[in-house]
């Protein structure tokens, strides 16, 4: 890498981690671009140059934070033997990161902003594709395994990642046992629903 990427790379990680820790402090929508202008010594055009928006510059917190919990489970799921027991891992997983992650908070309100650049929501929206297809590589597996009585895996995934994104949202008022509770609670019930099973 010559000098000039390394600066350029240099300010770009300078301005998300003085940005991370403005967010998680007072919010995203009270978070400005002259608060990170302050915090870091950059010019709004400089923060302009590597990420384009305000919005821009979160989504790029959140695809760190993305990529922060990837490693992290890819670390974990030799752990677990089967699929299923994968899918309780992954869930207790989640249940702690959305619990003890600084910028939940932050992320909600992001989300909860209905106005946003195109750009902003095509990122999103391949983040929510990243989303199901991990699960959908997961429940495939499940299904090679002979573990899954299912031959599609394209709903299945679509309502493990909606109970799941319904549930970080529940479990943000629960203490660590209950929120625990929750999301062993919903793979309880994906894997094997309420109904009462004919004898």
């Amino acid at each position: 890498m010559n000098k000039k990427k390394l600066q350029s790379e240099q300010t770009k990680k300078k301005v998300a981690d003085a940005s991370r820790a403005l967010f998680v402090q007072k919010g995203y929508k009270a978070t400005s671009i002259e608060d990170i202008v302050k915090a870091t010594g950059c010019s709004a055009g400089n923060i302009y140059y590597h990420f384009k928006s305000k919005e821009g510059l979160f989504l790029h917190l959140i695809e760190e934070w993305n990529r922060e919990w990837e490693e992290t489970w890819l670390a974990k799921e030799p752990l677990y033997p089967t699929t299923i027991d994968k899918l309780y891992g992954m869930a207790e997983h989640l249940a702690l990161d959305q619990l003890n992650h600084p910028l939940t908070k932050a992320v909600d309100e992001f989300f909860n902003n209905s106005e946003k650049a195109s750009d902003v929501e095509g990122r999103i929206d391949e983040m929510v594709k990243g989303y199901l297809n991990f699960n959908q590589q997961l429940l495939q597996r499940g299904i090679d395994n002979g573990e899954f009585e299912i031959t599609n895996v394209i709903g299945p995934s679509i309502i493990l990642d909606s109970l799941l994104f319904g549930l970080s949202q529940h479990s943000r008022r629960m203490e660590r046992k209950e929120a625990l509770a929750a999301y062993r609670l919903a793979m309880d019930v994906f894997l094997h629903g309420i109904a009462k099973q004919s004898r």
